[in-house]
């Protein structure tokens, strides 16, 4: 027994208290060198920004001329005093690049600092849809106001167009694809499908192009509609807002059409029907949302099936088209807390882990006193 000074259980707790502090308190530039070390799991056109992480206003490096093309391409940049002058972007982090990297991280419910952090640059690299989250300034990714507003992330394009017609007809116009004809059309019968159950939408595919509101294809690099593709992982696919009717997919993706795409072989493998859901969305007139979980959420990694409507993608469609009246509701997501628990611990920092386990080691000696 202790009969002077602190007891062991006292000091035990005080240490796992100092080590949940440091977690908590300590900027990024107290970790070890190198740290926190980021490693995209596939090499994407957007891999290399990996080494710009730490920038901030004022530096100078090269690369950072590729992330300014990177965040003009999705409407966070104009060119102004970004670029040199023969209208290239040069390398030189300015306040235009400051101010365009704080709407990147509001839109993406990051730290708003204005800085190159580990997490801003980690989403950078994700692979993407190639619709811009800024169309002629007006932002279609929902933000926290609209929260507290009661009302979703979704978005609408400028104007929130719409289609008229409530039955629409498209058409897989493409040769770019080893897919067959077979598989595609019960992809996307099945993505046309999610929209139609809960709005008073129907689809219905036609043979001829010509006849159809909404054409569907595969294409490679520049295939004239002034949005290049980039290879594997970088802009997956791109749709046009209403009435335009254009839905294209990057030929070069490693698309997986049929089967479990979670437990394909390759690590670079795309699900397609997760990604004509998501372009549909565009077509019907939905943009972007700040909503992880929904479908029109901006991003989606490699080896990853995401197809089921979120509370915030209904609430979208249904404010343009009104709602279906045999529609029952959002189902609850399937994923388990302990699948969530384990993403959600995977994706801290690798110093977290190590300061985590080790406060919890010290509570449950404590305890055991």
């Amino acid at each position: 027994m202790v009969t002077g000074g602190a007891s062991p259980l006292v000091v035990v707790l005080a240490a796992a208290a100092a080590v949940l502090v440091v977690l908590m308190v300590s900027p990024a530039t107290a970790l070890p060198a190198g740290l926190p070390d980021i490693k995209p799991p596939f090499p994407n056109p957007w891999s290399a920004f990996k080494n710009l992480s730490g920038c901030h206003f004022g530096d100078e490096r090269r690369g950072l001329a590729k992330l300014k093309e990177y965040l003009w391409q999705f409407g966070y940049l104009l060119t102004a005093s970004s670029s040199t002058p023969s209208g290239r972007f040069n390398d030189l982090f300015d306040a235009d690049v400051e101010l365009a990297i704080k709407t990147y991280q509001r839109n993406f419910g990051l730290d708003v600092t204005g800085d190159l952090d580990a997490a801003t640059v980690t989403q950078m690299m994700a692979p993407r849809c190639g619709v811009a989250d800024i169309i002629n300034g007006t932002s279609t990714m929902g933000n926290l106001s609209a929260v507290l507003h009661g009302r979703g992330l979704f978005s609408y394009f400028p104007g929130s167009p719409l289609w008229s017609k409530r039955t629409l007809k498209y058409a897989i116009a493409t040769s770019e694809t080893s897919i067959d004809r077979a598989t595609l059309t019960q992809v996307f019968a099945r993505a046309f499908a999610r929209w139609s159950e809960v709005t008073t939408l129907n689809f219905a595919e036609t043979a001829s192009a010509a006849d159809a509101d909404i054409t569907i294809g595969f294409h490679a690099g520049d295939h004239g509609d002034g949005e290049s593709f980039d290879g594997p992982l970088g802009t997956l696919a791109h749709a046009f807002s209403p009435t335009n009717g254009r839905l294209h997919l990057d030929a070069t993706e490693a698309w997986v059409a049929g089967g479990d795409v979670t437990r394909a072989s390759s690590d670079v493998a795309v699900d397609l029907e997760s990604v004509a859901v998501h372009e549909i969305g565009h077509i019907l007139g939905l943009g972007h949302s700040s909503v992880p979980d929904s479908i029109m959420y901006p991003t989606l990694t490699s080896r990853t099936k995401k197809v089921n409507l979120a509370a915030d993608d209904v609430q979208g469609i249904q404010g343009l088209y009104g709602g279906n009246p045999n529609f029952k509701g959002v189902m609850p997501p399937a994923t388990s807390s302990r699948e969530m628990d384990s993403a959600a611990a995977a994706a801290l920092p690798r110093p977290f882990h190590g300061l985590i386990s080790a406060a919890a080691v010290a509570v449950r000696l404590a305890l055991a006193l």
